[in-house]
């Protein structure tokens, strides 16, 4: 009962929040003309949007850029996770991946574009590049992290029991660490968002346009209400994997292991 009425409260907080924001702009843009421009009105942008839906333009893209999303991060959680488990299991691999990945998670994912164009030219094998660039390494440290804030009594217990370093690795210290390689598939999945934004900018191919191409299109006909379109449809997409996908995750996981707050 406290939970649901704590959901409600967040809700009407965030529909007033919201609304009176959309007031807002709608009263900006009405105090002068010029400011249409710079900033179009709610409603253009609403219109833009039913529009985009009606003909099928923003499903098509939101469509290409998920697969090339998903592409991108699933072979990032595929790689990351065992260089991950080992880093934090041996030195050597510490001192050359985990530093690697310390670097190069600073590395903002823009600087992969013309890197990835000399190498792959316009194709879809420079998108997945720059996304895999972008999410690898923050999947890496979470996984380094989680593996060495497990304590320690768990690993002593397995090889009291018997069990051989790697199964202790893959069976005890995977499945402890697991809250803290939700958090990095977290903040993977936003580093994914942004180096295939900045991918969709730059690299133009034909095989599908998406979200970044769409944005692209609206700097390059100054259409200010398909750009701020777009930036919205990307920030609802980012919500709700957010929500629906991750958050879930990371409470149970938290409780099953103890490690939320109280």
């Amino acid at each position: 009962m406290n939970r649901g009425l704590v959901l409600l409260r967040r809700t009407v907080t965030s529909v007033v929040f919201f609304a009176a924001l959309v007031y807002g702009w709608h009263a900006y843009v009405e105090h002068t003309t010029q400011n249409s421009i710079l900033l179009p009105d709610p409603s253009a942008v609403w219109d833009y949007l039913v529009s985009a839906v009606k003909d099928g333009t923003l499903m098509q893209a939101s469509t290409v850029t998920m697969r090339r999303l998903l592409i991108g991060y699933g072979i990032s959680i595929v790689l990351g996770i065992p260089l991950g488990l080992l880093t934090a299991r041996f030195k050597v691999c510490a001192d050359t991946i985990g530093v690697l990945a310390l670097g190069l998670q600073t590395l903002p994912s823009v600087c992969w574009v013309p890197l990835t164009l000399l190498w792959f030219g316009q194709t879809e094998y420079a998108m997945l590049f720059v996304v895999i660039m972008g999410s690898l390494w923050s999947m890496v440290i979470a996984t380094d992290n989680g593996v060495r804030n497990v304590p320690p009594i768990f690993s002593r217990a397995a090889r009291t029991m018997g069990s051989k370093p790697v199964h202790t690795l893959v069976f005890v210290m995977l499945p402890a660490s697991l809250p803290f390689i939700v958090s990095g598939m977290k903040q993977g999945w936003a580093f994914a968002w942004r180096s295939l934004m900045a991918a969709e900018i730059y690299v133009t191919i034909l095989t599908g346009f998406g979200l970044g191409q769409l944005l692209q299109n609206g700097r390059d006909l100054t259409a200010m209400d398909q750009v701020i379109g777009i930036m919205i449809v990307i920030i609802v997409i980012g919500l709700l994997a957010d929500k629906i996908l991750f958050s879930p995750w990371e409470r149970f996981l938290h409780h099953r292991w103890g490690t939320g707050r109280a």
